[in-house]
């Protein structure tokens, strides 16, 4: 079990989503679950819980690699049930959340597996670095010697007429300027 640093609020880094959600305890109480509010956030790899969003110090914090989000209108029976997503993962924890109303609980649950699309894809598509490579270089610039410049510059500007250059001469005369005698 990989151990995430617990963060301040504001030093989660690329935060993708935050907001209050109430979580349900791990501990159920005496009258069944108990929801608690936390404010949460959401960055690239993790998801923070908070008592508040001023907190120094999470309540808690998971991995979402190898999770899926789903809404999950069953853990609730009044009138917030449609509020109601988990996260899931096989033989870790499953975390339950209520949002503040449907739309936030969709919005979770996308941004969650937007996220995790995009590591897998990231994952599948790694390209293995090959160290006997890294020597070799690409130049697509002709190393040998005897190229003639001139008539390689014939041949760059065929509908020009052919203009013999002289080889100190490689700066342009703005009318009106005279070069410095040196």
């Amino acid at each position: 079990l990989e151990e995430i640093p617990p963060r301040p609020v504001q030093d989660t880094g690329n935060i993708l989503k935050q907001g209050y959600l109430e979580k349900r305890s791990r501990d159920h109480g005496f009258f069944g679950s108990e929801w608690q509010k936390r404010w949460c956030v959401l960055n690239r790899k993790t998801f923070y819980y908070y008592a508040n969003e001023k907190s120094k110090q999470p309540k808690g914090n998971f991995s979402i690699e190898n999770y899926s989000a789903r809404l999950a209108f069953h853990l609730r029976k009044d009138s917030r049930k449609k509020c109601c997503f988990e996260l899931t993962c096989p033989g870790k924890r499953t975390y339950e959340f209520t949002a503040p109303s449907p739309a936030e609980a969709e919005d979770w649950v996308e941004q969650i597996q937007f996220l995790l699309k995009g590591e897998l894809y990231l994952n599948s598509f790694t390209i293995p670095f090959d160290e006997e490579d890294e020597e070799e270089l690409y130049n697509d610039v002709d190393s040998s010697d005897s190229v003639n410049t001139t008539s390689h510059n014939t041949t760059l500007n065929q509908d020009e007429p052919n203009v013999e250059m002289e080889e100190d001469d490689i700066y342009e005369v703005l009318p009106g300027k005279q070069p410095d005698p040196k």
